[in-house]
């Protein structure tokens, strides 16, 4: 479980005022932009951009008309080790499309209710794994198998199945992805699925059932206790949410 975890949404105005925190800040706009400075290096953000504010770093921001954004403080320790390191690294990163459909759900469920700390513990890590694959990253034996899962997700992936596909005995999978990715093989799969199912569901008109089986699911209910598990809501409440909001003016 992550430690000092709190998402605000904050919109900010045209005076800039320099800070700093022993914890991390992800700042994520959901509207509008945000022209961010960490420790000398400037930064323009909006809904396709973020930031990383590392524990310690100190930062200022000044933000354009009608600006919006998710701040996301997360404890230091969440960034010792494992592949969220990387993210410290480039503080300024792309938000891509699985990332976004998170980032949209958050600012969603911020705006209109108040949210279940289970929520942000089962978002966060979910969030930070998406922000991280859109930093360079080296060379490593899992990529293959994770691009081949990520284009077919609902091909009946296994432990074993993906060792195989990545030729590594089993155990070797194991230590890479808790080494690379910070997490079991299954955990990683399971976010992957989850975000193309979300992907889907925001973009298509498809039947959640005929979603849930493309992205992997057995069927219909283990999509959605799998969505209630990580983010508290269900496939139609996710559809309806995101088409009600991406109807608004951004």
């Amino acid at each position: 479980m992550l430690a000092h975890l709190e998402l605000h949404l904050r919109s900010y105005g045209s005076v800039r005022e320099a800070d700093r925190h022993d914890y991390a800040q992800v700042v994520l706009p959901v509207r509008g932009e945000v022209a961010l400075e960490i420790e000398g290096r400037q930064g323009r953000l909006d809904p396709l951009h973020g930031a990383l504010v590392a524990p310690g770093a100190w930062h200022s921001q000044v933000g354009g008309s009608a600006n919006a954004s998710l701040i996301l403080d997360v404890g230091a320790q969440a960034f010792a080790a494992g592949p969220w390191q990387q993210l410290l690294e480039r503080p300024f990163t792309a938000i891509g499309p699985a990332a976004r459909k998170l980032v949209e759900f958050m600012g969603i469920v911020a705006g209109s209710q108040p949210l279940a700390p289970s929520v942000l513990q089962g978002w966060t890590p979910l969030l930070l794994d998406h922000l991280t694959l859109g930093a360079p990253q080296p060379a490593s034996r899992l990529a293959a198998l994770t691009e081949r899962i990520e284009a077919e997700p609902g091909l009946p992936w296994t432990t074993d199945s993906m060792a195989r596909t990545a030729g590594l005995s089993v155990s070797r999978l194991h230590a890479l992805f808790r080494s690379e990715r910070g997490s079991s093989p299954h955990a990683w799969l399971l976010g992957c699925r989850l975000a193309r199912a979300c992907e889907w569901l925001a973009a298509t008109d498809q039947p959640v059932a005929a979603i849930a089986l493309a992205a992997g699911f057995s069927e219909q209910s283990a999509l959605t206790r799998a969505m209630r598990s990580a983010l508290d809501t269900t496939p139609g409440a996710y559809r309806r949410e995101y088409r009600e909001t991406g109807s608004r003016p951004q």
